[in-house]
Parts: structure tokens; sequence; C-alpha cells
């Protein structure tokens, strides 16, 4: 077994992509494709939300083979300890698309690189069992049918780009491929039983004759033996506990407006009952009020008509049900 820097932290994933060889390794075994150069771009991203810093950003500009010819394209690195909200990801995915540095002159008019996303997540996606899943896209008619000719396309590779995610909890000592062997580097499953910042590998799982391999183990072992990596990756220890404590009081106290909400929405729906009821019994007033006036107005016109066909007032309240006193107040 030797001892490595878990390259989750930060620290020591940036330290490994920036050799060259080893961030075209990498990619290649990623992207399935030969990557004759490979140069990682001079700045990082990361956004000021609360768990920015635990979201890595790397960019790389790549030179692929293609169906014999070479290619540049662009391919942007994400690596997350916690599970990030979608937004962040699309927002950067957004910005990538409008920096005019990823552009390139067509043969009539002007194109954006083609893109590749590789997200290396410290969580899972869903329910999906695949440690890596490629999500690619095709070109299809009307009917369905798949279309190759004329592809492909910058105008296409422009608009559209295609992603690779890791889901590093399920790689579990996999090491059946070569793609299998260089990301058991991140098999989290391997970690140090009292340190996190170290991963014991089994040297006997890799091809001693592979040199790429050997290069990304005499990385990652020279970082488990340097003082300031280590001190490095307690800080971003510390930061993360931070993060985390934060996020939880974040959390308590979301939870505690959302109770507060929910009270208060409870009691507007009483106010709005209550409302309710009070509004039924004005409209059963109102009602009452004009069924009284129509009474009303039927014994005044009663009253009236009895009294032009002579009756006297005492024979009218009599065959009204009225007093006196209600049918000489009518007749006044």
């Amino acid at each position: 077994m030797i001892t490595i820097a878990n390259p989750i932290y930060d620290v020591v994933f940036k330290y490994l992509m920036e050799d060259e060889r080893i961030a075209r390794t990498i990619l290649s075994a990623l992207l399935r494709k030969e990557i004759t150069h490979v140069e990682m771009r001079p700045h990082e991203y990361t956004d000021g939300s609360t768990d920015g810093i635990t979201v890595q950003r790397i960019d790389f500009g790549a030179t692929i083979v293609e169906n014999g010819s070479e290619k540049l394209i662009l391919i942007e690195m994400q690596k997350t300890w916690l599970p990030t909200e979608l937004l962040r990801f699309r927002q950067y995915l957004a910005r990538q698309y409008r920096d005019t540095k990823n552009m390139t002159i067509g043969k009539h008019n002007e194109y954006a690189l083609p893109m590749v996303m590789v997200y290396l997540l410290g969580h899972r996606v869903g329910d999906i069992n695949e440690p890596v899943i490629y999500v690619q896209h095709e070109v299809h008619d009307y009917d369905g049918r798949v279309v190759t000719e004329g592809l492909p396309d910058p105008f296409i590779d422009s608009l559209t780009h295609e992603s690779i995610i890791v889901q590093i909890p399920l790689l579990r000592g996999q090491v059946n491929t070569r793609l299998d062997r260089i990301l058991s580097i991140f098999d989290q499953s391997n970690k140090d039983g009292s340190d996190a910042k170290l991963l014991h590998i089994d040297e006997g799982a890799y091809d001693t004759d592979d040199a790429d391999l050997q290069r990304i183990l005499l990385r990652l072992t020279g970082a488990a033996a340097d003082d300031e990596f280590r001190r490095k990756m307690d800080l971003e220890d510390e930061i993360f506990s931070e993060i985390k404590r934060r996020n939880l009081e974040i959390l308590e106290r979301d939870q505690k407006l959302a109770e507060q909400k929910a009270l208060l929405d409870k009691r507007q729906t009483q106010l709005d009952e209550q409302k309710t009821q009070l509004d039924e019994q004005k409209t059963q007033i109102d009602e009452q009020k004009t069924q009284i006036d129509e009474q009303k107005s039927l014994i005044r016109t009663s009253v009236k008509l009895f009294a032009e066909i002579g009756l006297t007032q005492d024979e009218i309240a009599t065959k009204l049900s009225i007093s006196m006193e209600t049918v000489q107040q009518l007749l006044t």
C-alpha cells in the first residue's frame, strides 16, 4: 500500500491538474479520445455563495484527434464536495458561452469552441448507479432518424455541449479498466481512518509499466509528504467546517422561518375563514333586510288599496294582522 494526498481537496486537485502530462492522461481517459496537447487556462472560477469554496472550476484548452484530424475544444472541469444547486452550474456555463475568449473563426462566421463539461461530484446524482456517465447529443430529423451528413458542424457544436459526470461515492475500488485505475485516486473508501487528507492505494493494482499512471501516483505521494500541502489541506478542512456550521445555521434559521410562515399562513387562513363567515352573515342580513323592506312595501300598498275601497282602519288592521298604529302611520 502507498499513501497519497487526497485529490478531493482543492489544493491537491489543482496541483495534480497543473501537470500537463497528468491533465492529458486524466482527460484523455475521461473523454475516450486522444489528446495531443492540453493547457490549463490561467484562471479559476469561484462564486460568492456560502458553499462556493467547495466548488472548484478549472478550464482547459485541449487539442484532440478526431477522424484523423486535430480539433481544438474547451474542457470545463468542476469538482465539488457537496450537493450544489443546479442553477450555479448553469450560471457558470452561461458565463463560458458569453466569454469571447472561447470563440474561434469559422469559414463563414465566428463560432464558440466545442465544449465538454466534466463534473467530479462528491455526491450522487439521484438514483443513477453508474460511477461514470456520458451525456451526449445526437442530431435527428423530423422522423427521428440520426443525421450524420454534414456533421460535425461548427454552428451545432457552438450551441450544444457534452457532459461527463463522475460520481465519486460510487467508485468503490473498481479497477477493471484504465479509467477505473485513474479515477481510483479519488476513491474516498480508501481514506485513512484517522486522517481524511490521505488515501491508501494498493500499488499492486497499477501496471508499473504505465508511466502515466505512475506519474500520477508519484505526484500525489509527494504531496502527501509535503508539510505545506498538509497545512493547506488543514485550512480547507477549517473552511469546510465553517461552511457546514454556517449552512447548518442557515438551515435552522430557514426552518424556523418556515415554521413561523406556516403559523402565519394558518392564522391568515383562519382570518380569511372568519371574514368569509362574516361576509356570509352580512349577505344574509342584507337579504333579510331586503325581504323586510319588500314586506313593508307590500303592506303599505295593501293598506292604501283597502282604504280606497272603503274599509275602515279597524277592518284593515284585522285583515292584514297589523296594529291600528301601523295602519295610521301608513295612511299618513
